[in-house]
């Protein structure tokens, strides 16, 4: 077998691009791209963290993982939306598919990246970087919105190319490209270097990935136990590891809480926001395929004062109605009447849903699984607003609150599709 040919590809400021086009493709003026605009939190209250970007956002130090009042602190003409992840899901399949065309063997590494194994696509497509070129044009033209591609002969090198320069560029990274392209960089921008490995780095006086890379194995390795020849081969450019077919992002759990408009003040009205926060969170859980184990509940009275509660259920579930049965027995055992201002719903311990067995006394919850399907492809079709409870007909709240936006927003995108 010749040399490798491997490609990164990743999303620019993914789910602010992803925003962008739909909204561009759906008939507005303004790019979210070009001017101060992040995706994060709630618009109206300003609660929850940065998400996501725009490059005009940047320059006026906004970080992501920074709190939304902070960011706004910073640029008060900020353009604020919330995240939408069936938006995103849709956008990220999209992608996949684009590049499917390429290779038989591309791997999804996180929601916004992939690899794609162009060893023996050479002989269909040409000269890889060219090839590149034709791969991020093509997701521009075809689905609006712009990727960094990395070409190398593998993963980690790959992975490093398509950081040098954003957005919508092409990089190599060869081995003979290391010293000068590679070496030069922060010891921190090298994979699998967090701030503390590089601070105990720095104590050494190893401030680039050269000098990591130039530096005894056997030193490397006393002070950073297992993980030193680990970030000493990545400093080296070694990396065997193959592109990986079908493989599943792992994601540890799914989550979902909201800032209430008002304080809650009796039980009802609670175990409705916490049903409203539960049909987000089911919905993310069949999409992801997954079944959880574990669901947990939070809250936060308007005193500032925080608890949670958990649960390990017999048998792991998707079911939105199992999922809110046992949220709302969580809450009544951890509520001593406070009013409320925050609740948070969470599941974990996600398995895969192929082979869960049911017991005799859980047959009924078939029906229900099917009946949640259908209706989250109702929802994805003709949005979130499409079918909703009945029970939220003449309350305050929404009937999905979190990972979508509060209108009957994001029928499935065709266009972009």
């Amino acid at each position: 077998m010749g040399k490798r040919i491997i490609f990164h590809i990743d999303a620019n400021s993914a789910y602010l691009s992803w925003e962008a086009a739909w909204r561009l493709q759906h008939g507005e003026a303004l790019d979210l791209r070009t001017v101060p605009a992040i995706v994060g939190g709630d618009p109206e209250t300003r609660h929850g963290i940065v998400l996501a970007k725009s490059i005009p956002a940047k320059k006026f130090g906004i970080q992501t993982g920074e709190s939304i009042f902070s960011a706004h602190a910073k640029c008060p003409d900020l353009v604020i939306v919330p995240p939408n992840y069936q938006l995103f899901m849709q956008c990220s399949s999209a992608l996949g598919d684009v590049l499917r065309q390429y290779s038989s063997v591309i791997e999804q590494y996180s929601i916004d990246e992939y690899f794609l194994d162009y060893t023996h696509s050479v002989g269909l497509f040409g000269d890889p970087v060219k090839a590149a070129h034709l791969i991020k044009d093509r997701i521009k033209t075809k689905l609006g919105f712009t990727v960094n591609v990395g070409v190398s002969s593998n993963k980690l090198l790959a992975k490093m190319a398509g950081e040098l320069k954003k957005p919508d560029m092409v990089h190599t990274l060869f081995p003979d490209e290391i010293p000068a392209k590679m070496w030069p960089l922060p010891v921190e921008e090298l994979f699998m270097i967090g701030s503390a490995t590089a601070k105990k780095l720095k104590s050494r006086l190893i401030y680039t990935i050269g000098d990591l890379a130039n530096s005894d194995p056997k030193d490397i390795k006393l002070f950073l136990k297992s993980p030193g020849m680990l970030v000493w081969n990545y400093a080296n450019g070694y990396d065997l590891s193959p592109v990986r077919e079908n493989r599943r992002i792992v994601i540890k759990g799914i989550g979902n809480s909201s800032t209430i408009a008002f304080d809650i003040e009796d039980r009802e009205t609670a175990h409705l926001a916490l049903l409203s926060l539960t049909e987000t969170v089911g919905a993310r859980l069949r999409q992801a395929e997954y079944c959880a184990q574990v669901i947990s509940v939070s809250l936060r009275t308007n005193e500032f004062y925080s608890c949670s509660h958990q649960k390990k259920i017999h048998t792991p579930t998707d079911c939105t109605n199992t999922i809110h049965a046992v949220v709302c027995e969580l809450f009544d055992e951890l509520w001593q009447g406070q009013p409320i201002r925050h609740l948070g719903v969470r599941v974990s311990e996600l398995s895969t849903n192929d082979f869960i067995q049911l017991s005799l006394f859980q047959k009924a919850i078939e029906k229900q699984s099917a009946l949640d399907r259908v209706v989250d492809n109702i929802r994805s079709r003709f949005g979130s607003r499409s079918i909703i409870r009945s029970s939220f007909l003449h309350s305050a709240l929404s009937p999905m609150t979190g990972g979508t936006v509060a209108d009957d927003e994001y029928p499935m995108m065709s266009s972009l599709l």
